[in-house]
């Protein structure tokens, strides 16, 4: 069984794995900037100071696929939610959740936790995968959900 952490991802550097998360609980969220779901950053934010020292992350992986809520490169996308919401968790280069060009990351997330009536494909920007410290995907939540609802789970996996 392939561990979320083994996955290789982008970085700003180059290609990487999550190994620095290794046993850690990680919620995984696709983002945008220009979306109507942009203010969940905040949220985000509030879990990840709330815990990180308990061993909880959050990873922000920014995506254009839907409606081009993301056309910025890295360093635009890193700033503005520096500045607009003072995130301080991890966010990486843009990538694809859907699709031929889809990151191994998020084909790996969709195949542990599919969504509603077993569909795998995202839906849209802020869809989030809560991962266990095994690294497993326990669970996928809509991007109609706000972070602050998917506090109890995490708290039960710390």
């Amino acid at each position: 069984m392939t561990r979320i952490t083994e996955i290789p991802v982008d970085t700003k550097t180059g290609e990487a794995d999550l190994s620095a998360y290794a046993g850690q609980v990680l919620l995984i969220v696709n983002t945008a900037s220009k979306c109507g779901f942009t203010p969940q950053y905040e949220g985000l934010e509030a879990l990840y100071r709330k815990y990180k020292d308990r061993g909880f992350a959050v990873l922000a992986f920014p995506c254009n696929q839907f409606g081009a809520q993301e056309p910025g490169d890295a360093a635009e996308i890193a700033s503005f939610c520096s500045l607009t919401y003072d995130v301080t968790f991890p966010v990486f280069p843009k990538i694809e959740v859907n699709g031929p060009n889809a990151a191994p990351l998020f084909e790996h997330l969709k195949a542990e936790a599919p969504g509603l009536l077993g569909s795998k494909g995202i839906k849209w920007n802020f869809t989030k995968f809560l991962v266990d410290r095994a690294g497993r995907a326990v669970e996928r939540y809509a991007p109609t959900t706000k972070p602050e609802a998917i506090e109890a789970d995490i708290e039960k996996l710390l």
